[in-house]
């Protein structure tokens, strides 16, 4: 293992720990349970949950069982569950110590009652939410559309993040949820896979159910890069997706372009790629990048739409509100940059904890007109 990444992974689990007990320490202080008897393995309770993601994320990159699984999902599950009862102990504090300096004097175990209930409502939410998939439907005006498109329909998918947590099972169901919409493309922007270790040809072949007329087109996000990119992108072929890797192709008049994240997220790499490509701007042209990261230089190479996921709309706060400082307005939703439309989609899995606050979970249903 890189050096670089047992730093990662000694910080962020660092920061796992004291972030359990600092909420383990905020219940003791003010809920003040007095002298219980079970109090005394409860530090090592706590400490098992704090290491529970990192523990369970590295066993899933060796292992693909049955156990592995349930112990990620739990594990994953309780992560977001988690991050709630961090807001609600901050909140705590800051609720407590706004009373103390306006001499006020609240009930303490109402205060910690009240905020640690809302944080377990607010995950409960999370977790219906990220279950129900919507369809976001958009309609789109390119420049020289041709004839044959106009009032055509495309699907577009991303972020599935099939593996330990969402499984064959989940992309059947959004696979039965494409084939009701009859879309006549159909293009999936990256994650398709978690990135862990698994049976990826059992995870996608439910993807083979996909009948779009005019194909099925698939461009690769970081998660097919984290380990054995060359295995990931096969397991994709065999699912019957026609993988674009740094080409286009021309559907009845329409350029499909398709960069793979690594060098889509590199500004000169995609600047040579669409270089070479030769992006004619006579013709409409639609690009698949997995992340809305490199906007100008696909705007400057002529492209009129590019559909990105990755940002997952942050998925649930506060990292909702961390990802919209990062994108800005191309976080989520149909944008224009300069002469480009961009579309990015809140993908319609989920990453890590399988919950969704001030987000959801979508297949784009994009119409031309």
């Amino acid at each position: 293992m890189k050096t670089g990444i047992v730093v990662f992974i000694a910080v962020f689990q660092s920061i796992l720990l004291a972030a359990h007990f600092f909420v383990y320490e905020t219940w003791l202080h003010l809920w003040n349970p007095g002298a219980v008897s079970w109090l005394a393995g409860s530090t090592a309770v706590v400490f098992l949950l704090g290491v529970s993601f990192v523990a369970a994320s590295l066993l899933s990159f060796k292992y693909w069982n049955g156990v592995t699984r349930v112990f990620y999902r739990t594990s994953a599950v309780w992560l977001g569950l988690f991050n709630f009862l961090f807001l609600a102990a901050v909140g705590i504090w800051l609720t407590w110590l706004t009373q103390r300096a306006f001499g006020l004097h609240g009930h303490q175990r109402i205060i910690v009652g009240a905020w640690f209930a809302a944080g377990l409502i607010a995950a409960a939410w999370g977790m219906v939410n990220a279950s129900v998939t919507r369809i976001s439907r958009v309609k789109v005006s390119l420049p020289n559309l041709p004839a044959a498109w106009q009032g055509r329909t495309a699907a577009m998918i991303s972020d599935l993040h099939l593996g330990h947590v969402r499984g064959a099972r989940f992309a059947r169901n959004i696979v039965a949820r494409v084939r009701q919409l009859r879309p006549e493309i159909v293009f999936l922007a990256g994650d398709l896979y978690d990135g862990s270790y698994a049976d990826l040809d059992a995870l996608a072949s439910p993807l083979r159910g996909l009948n779009a007329p005019l194909g099925n087109y698939f461009v690769a996000g970081n998660h097919e890069e984290i380990r054995d990119q060359r295995g990931h992108l096969q397991a994709v072929k065999n699912a019957g997706l026609r993988l674009l890797h740094n080409e286009k192709v021309i559907v009845d008049g329409v350029q499909i372009i398709g960069v793979q994240h690594r060098d889509a997220a590199h500004p000169e790499r995609l600047s040579a790629i669409l270089k070479e490509i030769a992006i004619d701007r006579g013709q409409p042209s639609v690009l698949l990048v997995h992340a809305p990261d490199q906007l100008a230089i696909a705007e400057q190479a002529g492209i009129s739409l590019q559909l990105s996921g990755h940002t997952h709309r942050g998925q649930f706060f506060p990292w909702t509100w961390l990802t919209k400082r990062i994108y800005k307005q191309f976080v989520y939703g149909l944008q224009r940059f300069g002469a480009m439309l961009v579309y990015t989609s809140s993908g319609a899995g989920t990453w890590g904890p399988p919950l969704r606050v001030c987000s959801h979970p979508e297949i784009v249903l994009i119409q031309f007109v």
